[in-house]
């Protein structure tokens, strides 16, 4: 097992790799920015190093000042979390250049499912089912006109490096492509460094669903079951659940070994995510893209299994086989993960840093977890992306994660800063949401 692992990340997934590591014997090592200096991350890890000023350009992209102080500190591996460089298939290869193990799938692996366009027509050939869209990259607008023009409108452009909502674009006329393409691309240029685009039909009112696998280094991949991310604020996700709760068996089956099937065609090793959307209407799924790193809603995905997805990834990494056979994994109950936000809802969901005065974390009973990086005093920089904690519940029916969750929302008390609590008890407390009876559509026609 690795002696020593890098944290290529800050904010509460680095917390949680930290603790998986410590829990696994593993010594870490925290980068940080310099406004990230008193972050918990940084005091939890063993060693710490700043590799940069408050710009991600200059801090958590910084390839070379990470692998310098990977270097420096005589590490194994390097976990890059999720986000910054987590699908960036250089800094995978840089990694392996210096003889440090990239905790994720293999560079080659990163540009065959990283990239959106590359990894539709993999699934196509693989016989997955895909959404109607482009032949590969769209070059310039005149193609994109071409492509709209065969599928018909409403189109979504979209980043082939994308993720977290970035580079995406809804379109519903002609006249609005031109500038929703070149906006989309300077987004991703300026996110990701990249500005391949591609383009998909709009289906609309789908569930997005996603299927979390697991596959090693020998081939062996298997599923955890899928998740429910379907209430998003223009393409963020902001509430998760596991298991979908309109999906039939029959239609589960189907969508899980899709995934499987789809992890398989790429050669996967690591914990991954392939993400379909839904036509419940027509009983019909399609494959999106796949996230080649660990997903900020994974927590569900335990809950329901007891699989520790984060130390899976290591072990994997390490050169471990999977201990865990698909007849091992049985969902039990229903999860509920909320994204706690430092937001003003009322406000346009403006972004509210600052220093937080008081907290209480809720806590008590069974099947209650609560991942952040946060504590008393933490100053919030304007800097990253305003997600300050993840509550998670477990109940033995969706009914009862409902009750568990919206308790511990009540007891959740934050003070210094606005946060979106109490929008997301509006989502529980919400007669639609509690039947079950909503899609992609459903924050968006109800509150903007």
């Amino acid at each position: 097992m690795f002696d020593k692992v890098l944290i290529a990340n800050r904010g509460e997934i680095a917390v949680r790799i930290i603790r998986a590591c410590r829990e696994m014997g593993i010594k870490t090592v925290a980068v940080f920015s310099e406004p990230d200096r008193e972050a918990l991350h940084t005091q939890l890890a063993d060693e710490a190093v700043c590799i940069g000023s408050a710009k991600v350009s200059e801090s958590y992209l910084n390839m070379n000042n990470i692998i310098s102080a990977a270097v420096e500190k005589k590490v194994q591996a390097i976990h890059p979390g999720f986000g910054f460089l987590s699908e960036n298939s250089t800094f995978a290869a840089m990694c392996e250049e210096c003889n440090i193990k990239f905790i994720g799938p293999d560079a080659s692996v990163i540009d065959a499912l990283g990239n959106k366009a590359n990894a539709r027509k993999l699934m196509i050939d693989a016989g997955v089912p895909v959404i109607p869209g482009s032949d590969g990259v769209v070059e310039n607008t005149q193609k994109a006109h071409e492509v709209a023009d065969k599928l018909g409108y409403p189109v979504i452009v979209k980043a082939s490096a994308g993720g977290g909502g970035k580079g995406i674009r809804i379109v519903r006329s002609a006249d609005e492509l031109d500038e929703a393409f070149e906006s989309a691309r300077s987004e991703t240029a300026a996110a990701f460094g990249d500005d391949e685009m591609y383009m998909e039909k709009l289906i609309e009112h789908a569930r997005h669903v996603e299927v979390q696998v697991l596959g090693d280094n020998y081939g062996h991949v298997i599923h955890l079951g899928e998740r429910d991310c379907s209430l998003q604020r223009k393409n963020q996700k902001v509430l998760e659940e596991s298991p979908c709760f309109v999906l039939s068996d029959e239609i589960r089956g189907k969508m899980c070994a899709s995934a499987v099937t789809a992890a398989k065609a790429a050669g996967y090793q690591s914990a991954g995510t392939i993400e379909f959307l839904y036509d419940e209407t027509n009983e019909e799924y399609y494959f999106m893209e796949m996230n080649t790193r660990i997903q900020v809603e994974h927590p569900v995905t335990e809950m329901v299994t007891g699989v520790d997805i984060v130390k899976e990834q290591i072990r994997i990494a390490d050169g471990a086989k999977l201990k865990i056979s698909q007849e091992d994994i049985k969902i039990e109950g229903h999860a509920i993960e909320c994204r706690i936000n430092a937001e003003d809802a009322t406000r346009g969901f403006a972004p509210c840093p600052g220093s937080i005065e008081y907290l209480l974390l809720p806590a008590g009973g069974l099947g209650l977890r609560v991942d952040t990086a946060v504590y008393e005093g933490y100053e919030i920089p304007p800097f990253y992306d305003s997600m300050i904690a993840k509550v998670i519940v477990h109940g033995k029916d969706r009914k009862e994660a409902i009750s568990k969750m919206k308790r511990a929302l009540y007891e959740f008390i934050i003070e210094g800063i606005v946060t979106n609590i109490d929008f997301q008890v509006e989502i529980l407390s919400n007669t639609d949401f509690q039947k079950g009876k909503y899609d992609t559509s459903f924050l968006a026609d109800w509150k903007e």
